[in-house]
């Protein structure tokens, strides 16, 4: 094996630029593999997190349609009332809910259109919200019941200059031309979507929107020990009973974790999927180099191939030290492809989280990517340099040693 690899590393120094060359295929094909890969399990291992935090006791309603709860004014509403239903319901322990609105944000003479959030008058149910999501007042103070013309400004308007200058607790904001005091800015989620949210009272909300009872989502967490599919069994069978609907008709939807978690694996194995996709037509592209390297790099050291069979060289001794050569192809050019995959996913993250506030783009550094990678250009290599070496080791000595 010594004498194999001496022989064939020998062999790609002698022919650097069409080595370099070949290389480069897999290098490139590598860089997009562990790039897209690495990112996309990130993504994934972000979710899991936000999951995590959010706990498995706790599941939500919806109008039926609604994209996650931001269906705002549609035909469907649910409201105070079915919050009050599900409050009675056998295993519940808390409910809390919000409602969303579209509103125009004045500062610094700045005048931008973002999400704002109303919050259930009751202190601690609000609360309920920010836990549920992760996020905690980190400069100023929480809503309190009696508070009026207050609002809770996202991570951004405290940090990123989203209204030309950072607000702080005490400013005035106008939202949809009425003034409020900043009580407080909120920690950073991750994403500019909730950083750039900002939260009212439901009492202000309706003043604003002139939005009634309605609400666009219910948070429900369950006792300790109580089933979750039961629960939400029964809140299901209480709430179209109250609103009058059955199963062809039900007009909302209930998102257990294991739902969601269930409906996100399905994408994202698609995802994955699409993605394996791009990376093997890059294979296939660098495979083709290296088939086409090892024909040529056979017609030229015919010779060479005579020679060592007419002192005794076998033709599985031939075999190897192609596939051997070709082995060492796919594996240089992953292990750069790798080197260089890594530095552009760790920068691409810390450009989305320090340029753009984008916490969901993180890098994943699983050992399984780097490990596989570099595994899969090895046998591609090997695969694509297979038959060419297969051909040199049955080449005849007469043969190669005449062959001009």
């Amino acid at each position: 094996m010594h004498d194999y690899l001496r022989l064939s590393i020998r062999s790609l120094v002698e022919r650097k630029a069409r080595s370099v060359l070949t290389i480069l295929g897999i290098f490139l094909a590598i860089v997009t593999i562990f790039v897209l890969l690495s990112l996309s399990l990130g993504l994934k291992d972000f979710v899991d997190d936000q999951f995590e935090m959010l706990g498995g006791n706790k599941f939500f309603i919806q109008p039926k349609g609604s994209a996650s709860g931001f269906g705002g004014e549609g035909a469907v509403e649910l409201t105070l009332d079915d919050y009050e239903i599900v409050k009675k319901i056998k295993g519940i322990e808390d409910v809390t809910y919000f409602v969303i609105g579209n509103g125009k944000m004045e500062f610094n003479e700045k005048t931008r259109y973002y999400f704002v959030l109303g919050l259930p008058e009751d202190e601690k149910e609000a609360q309920l919200v920010f836990e549920a999501s992760g996020i905690e007042v980190e400069d100023g103070r929480f809503l309190k019941d009696s508070d009026s013309k207050k609002i809770l400004m996202g991570y951004n308007y405290g940090h990123r200059k989203l209204m030309g200058k950072n607000v702080k607790p005490g400013d005035s904001v106008e939202v949809n031309d009425i003034e409020f005091e900043v009580a407080g800015i909120v920690s950073e989620v991750g994403n500019p979507g909730d950083d750039q949210q900002v939260y009212i009272n439901f009492n202000d909300f309706q003043e604003l929107f002139d939005s009634g009872d309605r609400v666009d989502m219910l948070w429900i967490e369950i006792k300790e020990g109580e089933d979750m599919s039961e629960v939400s069994a029964r809140v299901k069978k209480k709430l179209m009973n109250f609103r009058d609907v059955d199963e062809k008709t039900v007009d909302f939807s209930i998102l257990t974790p294991e739902a969601i978690m269930e409906t996100f694996g399905m994408v994202f194995n698609i995802l994955i999927g699409f993605l394996l996709g791009i990376g093997a037509i890059s294979m296939l592209v660098g495979g083709i180099g290296i088939a086409n390297t090892m024909y040529t790099s056979v017609l030229e050291r015919q010779k060479e191939i005579g020679t060592m069979k007419a002192v005794g060289a076998r033709n599985e001794d031939i075999l190897s030290i192609f596939v051997i050569e070709s082995g060492i192809l796919g594996l240089v050019g992953g292990g750069l492809g790798v080197i260089v995959g890594i530095i552009i996913s760790k920068g691409i993250e810390y450009t989305a989280r320090v340029v753009f506030g984008v916490d969901m783009l993180r890098a994943s550094m699983d050992p399984m990517i780097i490990f596989g990678s570099l595994a899969f250009a090895f046998v591609v290599g090997v695969l694509a340099g297979f038959l060419p070496s297969y051909q040199a080791s049955k080449l005849r000595p007469v043969d190669a040693l005449r062959y001009e």
